[in-house]
């Protein structure tokens, strides 16, 4: 029975020409062995199964041989290149400094360079690893590599650059060995099934690329593995089989009925990955590797940076057509987050369900209610609505209960203004309740304060309006003072504190002080534009409140923007420090007498 090669090795390259994704170094090197211009140490980097080692072998055969060839690759026939093939080299040194990390083993090789060669014009060190030295065995090459014999050049190569010594990077050549892309992966597989006479699907072939991660040696595993478990016929379904990988058509689906807002049925969906032994983690970063790349496809310009197979391609560029870019933001969004977040969730399945169900509800209008989407009702707007429509004649009843028997006119119910309000509490059956601030009252009201904070929402209630006032204040308004209608204002934005949408406007306004200009009419400086916009909008609520705190009906406001002169300066410590002085000559002597200084 012929002995079995592995095709990492079998297929290894032996000629620059056959480098496979490295054109631009591979040309680099040859146009160096034409010219003769060789420097005394190179630096190979780049990430695993890229072709750092089979490039420093042929490139030290290369510079050994005695007829190179006019494009700069070896010759083979030569007894340089023969010893080379057959492995009897004495002039081509190979170390791993993985294992042979010492100073000894270092100090070794270090006079091994004072021997020249018998055969061939150079010897060559080819130091894999190199990262791996030790700081003692980097202190025991640095002094070599700096000024090495003439006949000796050095070939490191490793996988983490930035764990060399800077003093050993600036002493070599450094070249920068890229990932094998997708298609030339998969180009090189396709020569290797044909000379191994494997049938082959292509999307089976795209499958293994993306699983070896840039890495040819690693595809070339992967594609034994698959070929011995597909006995001669490498097929997609048995690749995604043998290789433990979910079905990108699972991914579509996904994202097909998230577009059409079917939660239950990802659910479902997501059930069913789960149930095949696939972790979640893994299917959200899949999904989040899907949408990105749906997201590259919308546009042709990004479409070349999808690494997959044409055929994979056009799936992508048609989900593409259907899916809304903000769509695909969004979901990138959360998918990361929940990647962020699987690691230290106590319950990972309800985090994955979780982010699934908001990624299918982002396309949903906000005004529609979908059943399948989970959001039944949408928000609790007609709620509020119907229990104003119920309180309106309870309130009308009690103001034709009045004591003078009158037909006073009854304001209608409306949607409490929460800027002014002050917190409702608790109440008995069929008493009565005073909105203090707004003049409203409701008969029969049995809220408490957090369920009718539930029910309305300040922001959208508040509207610019002037409401009537009750007929009572009407016949029986009162005079003010200034002191009154400033203590009326604070009152007010103590009470807008308390609820949680207004404490930031509150305390913007607590500063403000309005002043009677002609009684009872009341104006309202204010220092800044913003602020100035943000308490019109509740202009009419803020006059409500003033004419039932001022028990006067005629009560007018107006609000303005300051001049220049008019605007407080703010004060720094030190300035209100030196007023006080000037007012109290006694606390300048105090500060001096204890020595006191300005924080």
């Amino acid at each position: 029975m012929e002995e079995y090669i592995v095709s990492a090795r079998k297929y290894r390259p032996m000629t620059f020409d056959s480098v496979v994704g490295q054109s631009a170094l591979t040309t680099t090197l040859k146009n160096a062995v034409k010219s003769g211009k060789l420097a005394h140490a190179y630096l190979f980097c780049g990430p695993r199964g890229v072709g750092k080692t089979t490039c420093a072998r042929i490139f030290a055969k290369a510079i050994n041989c005695e007829h190179p060839r006019e494009d700069g690759e070896a010759c083979n026939t030569c007894e340089s290149c023969q010893a080379f093939n057959e492995q009897r080299s004495y002039n081509i040194f190979e170390l791993d400094a993985a294992s042979n990390n010492g100073v000894d083993q270092i100090k070794t090789l270090m006079e091994q360079t004072r021997i020249p060669p018998q055969v061939g014009k150079y010897k060559v060190f080819i130091i894999d690893e190199v990262h791996m030295l030790s700081a003692a065995a980097f202190n025991a090459f640095l002094k070599t590599l700096e000024e090495p014999p003439s006949h000796v050049i050095f070939i490191l190569a490793t996988t983490e650059k930035h764990k060399i010594l800077p003093t050993i990077l600036s002493r070599c050549q450094i070249y920068d060995f890229e990932r094998m892309t997708v298609p030339n992966t998969i180009a090189h597989l396709k020569m290797v099934a044909e000379k191994e006479g494997i049938q082959y699907e292509e999307q089976a072939l795209a499958v293994i690329a993306e699983k070896a991660d840039g890495g040819m040696r690693d595809a070339l595993s992967i594609f034994d593995q698959a070929a011995s478990f597909c006995q001669g016929d490498i097929t997609y379904q048995k690749v995604i089989e043998d290789l433990n990988v979910l079905d990108s058509d699972n991914y579509f689906k996904l994202v097909d009925l998230a577009l059409e807002n079917k939660v239950s049925q990802m659910m479902l969906l997501l059930d069913n990955i789960l149930g095949k032994g696939f972790d979640g983690g893994n299917m959200i970063q899949g999904l989040a590797q899907h949408v990105r790349n749906v997201m590259m496809a919308k546009d042709t310009q990004t479409l070349p940076l999808l690494e997959t197979s044409e055929e994979q391609k056009a799936k992508y560029v048609e989900q593409a057509k259907k899916a809304p870019t903000p769509f695909l933001y969004k979901a990138l969004q959360l998918m990361n987050s929940c990647d962020v977040q699987y690691r230290q969730s106590s319950n990972k399945r309800l985090l994955v369900e979780l982010t699934l169900i908001q990624i299918g509800q982002i396309t949903q209008p906000e005004d529609q209610d979908v059943p399948s989407a989970g959001r039944t009702p949408h928000r609790l707007k007609s709620l509020f609505q119907k229990i104003v429509a119920q309180l309106k004649p309870a309130s009308q009843g009690a103001g034709a209960g009045q004591e003078s028997g009158s037909k006073a006119p009854v304001r209608e119910a409306q949607p409490v203004a929460a800027a002014t309000a002050a917190p409702i509490s608790t109440v008995r059956k069929g008493s009565q309740v005073k909105l203090k601030g707004i003049g409203m009252s409701f008969a029969n009201l049995e809220k408490t304060e957090q369920n009718s904070q539930r029910i309305y929402n300040p922001i959208d209630q508040l509207k610019e309006e002037t409401p009537a006032s009750t007929g009572a204040a009407a016949n029986h308004d009162q005079p003010f003072t200034q002191e009154q209608v400033e203590g009326q204002w604070i009152s007010m934005c103590l009470r807008m504190q308390g609820i949680k949408d207004f404490i930031g406007l509150a305390n913007r306004m607590k500063p403000i002080v309005p002043t009677i200009t002609d009684f009872p009419h009341i104006e309202v400086v204010i220092d800044n534009k913003l602020l100035l916009d943000d308490v019109v909008k509740i202009k009419g609520r803020i006059l409500q409140t003033f004419r039932i705190g001022l028990n006067n009906s005629q009560v007018t406001l107006d609000y303005r923007l300051a001049e220049s002169d008019e605007v407080t300066r703010i004060l720094s410590k030190r300035e209100i420090l030196e007023n006080m002085i000037k007012e109290n000559p006694a606390i300048g002597k105090l500060t001096q007498d204890l020595r006191l200084v300005m924080a």
